[in-house]
């Protein structure tokens, strides 16, 4: 470590020594934390990031697969920058709303009518609330593991481990945050990811109680694989018989296709959450889906059964931004990131034959994850990471960081717009270098 990195590493010490004094372990969302301290963003252009040391990463991170054309895109900031002038927010409507409203219901068929939200969170909540006014049902079935944002119902089994999961059988409902009502976990049925036969056993002991069943077709923290096509057909045709709604959370595989990962099988769902991308770079979320069940958010109706608000909901600059960006993803654009995407994979996967590590990749669309086990996981309990695997992860995570590319911390990567053959190049060589580190 040369003299001036001891004096650069300083400046963030002193920054994260500011932050702990005011904010909760010095963060305002864990997953920026780093030890011994966080990396502070200076400037940022297309796929590379600067810190205030100074040191430029490939971002591969995207802010949590949020930045589809990567940083400061000309594009949005022009778009932007026209609407600051014209105002930030008002208690009024915009047509830019309308115009954003009817590019995205063109994207999808499953779109008949949309609502906008400020998050991904906010986006499932709705989903959830319209299911349960529409359906008069209160419970409702998630997947074991999957993220579906901060919000209590959909929070369960987030962070099951070995210690408290239960049958595999009969998943159990395990709270996140400490003094969560018992009455959510009884609202919440639990069931296995990919597979069928077992998804449908726990669902069946629940006919006509449940508003909706939520599921990610390609959920990060079940593993990143994708939802298999007869697992996706089970459930929809259980709810279509139940009478229960089918929600997709596609908060993250949005950008996995023109029309997001649904257009992967041909099942569709009633209703879809959306966040990240389609806010070009600031706060945003979506629900769509089928009109009668949408309608349960008119207020204009005789009966309004979900009453629907928001201070900055559909706010210009989020829907000028985000317009912008969605213009912009289109299908040669879509094809470009998942070419690379899948370049990666491939590049990841010979890497992994010529190291011979135990390790394997897996993903869609524009994101890919790297596990350090044999074989790719298909559900939450073959993806969970044991202590060994845990610790392999982070020197391999620490190797990556230090050679020069920022990754979401389950070693997961998404390639936004400005990224070209050479960024996925030099990541592969990394990841290599990385394995021949571990297997050593």
């Amino acid at each position: 470590m040369t003299a001036d990195t001891q004096t650069d590493a300083s400046l963030s010490a002193s920054v994260y020594a500011r932050a702990l004094k005011v904010l909760p372990g010095g963060v305002s969302r864990n997953t920026v934390l780093g030890v011994p301290h966080p990396l502070y963003a200076d400037h940022a252009s297309g796929c590379r990031v600067t810190d205030i040391e100074g040191v430029e990463r490939i971002d591969f991170a995207n802010n949590m697969a949020s930045l589809i054309h990567g940083h400061a895109n000309p594009d949005i900031i022009a778009a932007v920058t026209a609407q600051l002038h014209r105002g930030t927010a008002f208690t009024l409507a915009t047509e830019v709303e309308v115009d954003f409203a009817e590019h995205m219901c063109r994207r999808s068929d499953s779109f008949e009518m949309l609502r906008f939200v400020n998050s991904g969170t906010e986006a499932v909540m709705a989903a959830v609330k319209a299911s349960r006014a529409y359906t008069g049902r209160s419970k409702i079935a998630k997947v074991e593991g999957a993220y579906h944002g901060q919000y209590d119902y959909v929070e369960v089994s987030q962070t099951a481990n070995p210690s408290n999961w239960g049958s595999d059988r009969h998943p159990a409902g395990v709270p996140v945050a400490h003094g969560t009502p018992t009455g959510v976990l009884n609202d919440v049925v639990v069931i296995p990811f990919n597979d069928p036969e077992g998804a449908l056993a726990i669902l069946d002991g629940h006919r006509y109680e449940l508003a909706c069943v939520l599921v990610d077709p390609m959920p990060h923290r079940v593993g990143l694989s994708p939802a298999e096509p007869d697992f996706v057909a089970a459930l929809r045709d259980w709810t279509t018989r139940d009478g229960a709604l089918l929600v997709f959370d596609e908060v993250i595989t949005f950008r996995s296709e023109y029309g997001g990962a649904q257009t992967w099988y041909d099942d569709r769902p009633d209703l879809t959450a959306m966040g990240k991308l389609i806010g070009g770079g600031f706060p945003a979320g979506a629900v769509a889906g089928r009109r009668d069940v949408m309608e349960v958010m008119d207020p204009l109706a005789h009966r309004v059964l979900f009453p629907h608000s928001g201070t900055f909901s559909a706010n210009p600059i989020t829907m000028t931004a985000g317009l912008t960006a969605m213009e912009l993803f289109d299908h040669d654009a879509v094809a470009a990131v998942n070419d690379l995407s899948m370049r990666a994979m491939e590049g990841i996967e010979a890497a992994i034959g010529r190291t011979g590590i135990d390790a394997c990749v897996t993903g869609g669309g524009s994101m890919f994850r790297v596990h350090l086990k044999k074989r790719p996981p298909r559900n939450y309990r073959e993806a969970y990471a044991d202590e060994r695997e845990k610790a392999q992860l982070k020197v391999l995570l620490d190797h990556l960081e230090d050679a020069g590319f920022i990754m979401i911390n389950t070693c997961s990567a998404t390639i936004s717009t400005p990224m070209g053959t050479d960024e996925i190049d030099a990541l592969v060589n990394a990841m290599e270098s990385g394995f021949e580190m571990l297997v050593s």
